[in-house]
């Protein structure tokens, strides 16, 4: 397997292979909410120092309410969670992996990286007894799939460790799985930049049981978040208003580019508040059209028919993507 796992979000080699700069392009290749957050002004002082232990835990301070975290869970922040996923299998060392696939591609990688065992499942009803470390995705990338309570309660029982990672859960909290967060060996993983839209500012939580949560903590090492990200983040953890109003926008978005893609020919996969997946019998030839238009979205290797579509930023960026849909896709 290649060391490296391909993600979205590419737009540099997008634009070296196909030509324009940034603002010529629709990038939407990632899961990453188009109207990001409105960046405060940050103090000189806090560029100037190390990050300060208040502003951690005002920082997650705000993550707890943000999330709704049982009390007896505790909470890590990390610079994203692609990070703290990198430490995972030194929380287990003795587990293998199963990843419920198809899913985000790096829970794989850590473990076969320091030659740990790997296998793939596609549904948790399949997983019988044992001590592996189990990847799920709530709502799982890229095909939108939730995962019952239940369903992961009879696993935990069995002995098993859950990871649960909830990158794309603050668009449906109401699905989301925190409350298994106080439960032995379990990690619910949630990340900031893709709802907020500031995927850049690098932050991400791990929530747990108090222990676990201390050894994430030791692993991650001194000032894990630098202090603009940890002021960025504790203000929009903190913003009701602004959470509500993009949740009901995203919602909106998602219906739109549905219908968007559902006229030009795809049949819907999966989809959250933050993508859509659909496939297409022609879904390579394409994505390939869709970059001479400098349209750039997210194809698939283990699934040719598949393409995964980030929101557009407004009204004009949706009928640009159906104008060139209606030109091809057909």
């Amino acid at each position: 397997m290649s060391s490296f796992i391909p993600h979205g979000g590419a737009l540099d080699a997008a634009i070296a292979a196909h030509g324009g700069n940034a603002d010529d392009w629709l990038d939407l290749s990632t899961g990453i909410n188009p109207r990001g957050y409105p960046l405060p002004e940050i103090p000189r002082q806090i560029w100037e120092r190390l990050p300060q232990a208040s502003a951690m835990n005002e920082c997650l301070a705000a993550a707890r309410d943000y999330y709704v975290m049982p009390e007896a869970a505790a909470i890590v922040a990390g610079p994203g969670t692609q990070a703290i996923i990198q430490w995972i299998p030194h929380l287990w060392p003795e587990r293998e992996a199963v990843v419920v696939s198809p899913t985000y591609g790096e829970y794989e990688q850590v473990f076969r990286a320091i030659g740990r065992s790997v296998s793939n499942v596609s549904d948790l009803q399949s997983i019988s007894a044992g001590n592996a470390v189990i990847f799920i995705g709530n709502p799982n990338n890229p095909d939108g799939r939730v995962w019952a309570k239940s369903d992961c309660e009879r696993l935990l029982d069995m002995g098993h460790c859950l990871v649960i990672d909830e990158a794309f859960a603050d668009v449906a909290p109401d699905r989301s799985l925190i409350e298994l967060a106080d439960r032995e060996n379990v990690l619910v993983l949630k990340s900031f930049g893709k709802f907020f839209g500031l995927a850049g500012v690098r932050l991400g939580f791990a929530i747990g049981q108090p222990f676990i949560i201390e050894l994430m903590q030791r692993l991650l090492g001194p000032w894990p978040v630098a202090g603009p990200a940890l002021a960025v983040g504790q203000q929009a953890l903190s913003d009701v208003r602004w959470t509500t109003e993009a949740r009901t926008w995203l919602g909106e978005q998602r219906a739109s580019l549905e219908h968007t893609l559902q006229t030009s020919g795809f049949e819907l996969v999966g989809s959250t508040d933050l993508f859509v997946t659909a496939a297409h019998p022609r879904a390579d030839a394409i994505c390939k059209a869709l970059l001479s238009e400098r349209v750039l979205v997210r194809p698939f290797d283990y699934a040719p028919k598949w393409l995964r579509f980030g929101l557009p930023g407004d009204h004009a960026e949706l009928e640009r993507l159906a104008d060139v849909l209606r030109r091809i896709a057909r």
